[in-house]
């Protein structure tokens, strides 16, 4: 792996994100609606705070996951490049006698990550305003600044006007802060156990399927897809998870690669990748929950699971 990849474990790298989806809510029914339409607490944001959820079907199915920054005008709506439209189409459906308005303004806006240990003191050299709690939100001259990460550890989501992108990468440039590529990337968030919607997990799964029950409240009040979220939630367990798993080999499985339990089939690979600081290949697999305790394989290697960082 390249120098950038250690970067992004014990110092900081950069991720040039841009292209995630971007879109922000205006207009004085704009919590309301967020509020009944995502698993998480919109209603209790105060402005430069934040929160993950999902958006729902009625059928309780996740159609995406998105990050909500409440701003004192506006909410700001970042989710997956790949379910912008979706999202904004979905929430255009329930906007009926609402004063909510959307803008779609992903492609004025590029995104760039500072991530790892020392991120918070690199932006903060550059003269960011960077919170030190999660999932706070500022103003920085004509950008925003979020603490957020892509890889799941230490990091700042930046974004800023796209005709800014080249002079705030050569700032970083400037300072030694290398740019990590999607495999730098991938390698550390599968390291720090991170999943991304329509990779590891998408609209098959419902909530308790992914283990991200941190997206979830259970004392929110009505949102779409709520009656499914609950009864699963009374009934105390599903049939498949979401799985972290460790493989003993260098060689990477390809997604859709079955995981077994003697000649069972019980699951799939969703993502993997080497990490060359354990030595190992990591993984995200949807299997079947009482396969866990199991000794697994994956194209015959030994798996074990990987137990979730406290």
């Amino acid at each position: 792996m390249t120098n950038a990849y250690d970067a992004l474990r014990n110092r900081a790298a950069y991720i040039d994100l841009s292209g995630r989806g971007n879109i922000r809510a205006t207009g004085a029914d704009r919590v309301r609606l967020l509020h009944a339409m995502t698993t998480n607490h919109v209603e209790q944001l105060q402005p430069g705070t934040g929160c993950y959820g999902f958006f729902l079907t009625a059928q309780g199915r996740i159609l995406a996951d998105v990050n909500l920054y409440c701003m004192p005008d506006y909410i700001l709506l970042d989710t997956e490049p790949e379910t912008r439209q979706r999202v904004k189409e979905h929430l255009e459906r329930y906007i009926i006698a609402d004063d909510v308005t959307l803008e779609d303004f992903t492609d004025c806006a590029a995104v760039i990550n500072v991530e790892g240990p020392e991120a918070e003191r690199i932006v903060k050299e550059l003269g960011a305003p960077a919170a030190h709690l999660p999932f706070t939100i500022a103003e920085w001259d004509h950008a925003l600044i979020a603490h957020n990460s892509y890889t799941g550890g230490p990091g700042y989501s930046v974004m800023l006007p796209v005709e800014q992108k080249s002079h705030f990468i050569s700032r970083l440039d400037a300072a030694g802060i290398p740019c990590a590529g999607s495999a730098e990337a991938e390698a550390v968030r599968l390291e720090n156990d991170r999943p991304r919607y329509g990779v590891d997990f998408s609209d098959a799964n419902i909530p308790h399927e992914t283990q991200l029950l941190h997206a979830v409240h259970n004392n929110k009040g009505c949102y779409l897809g709520q009656e499914i979220v609950e009864r699963v939630r009374s009934r105390g367990h599903v049939n498949r998870v979401l799985t972290r798993l460790e493989i003993d080999s260098e060689t990477v499985p390809a997604r859709g690669t079955k995981v077994q339990s003697g000649d069972t089939a019980v699951g799939e690979i969703m993502s993997a990748a080497y990490s060359p600081s354990l030595g190992r290949t990591l993984a995200f697999a949807i299997a079947r929950a009482e396969s866990l305790e199991s000794p697994l394989t994956v194209d015959g290697l030994s798996a074990r699971v990987r137990r979730a960082k406290t």
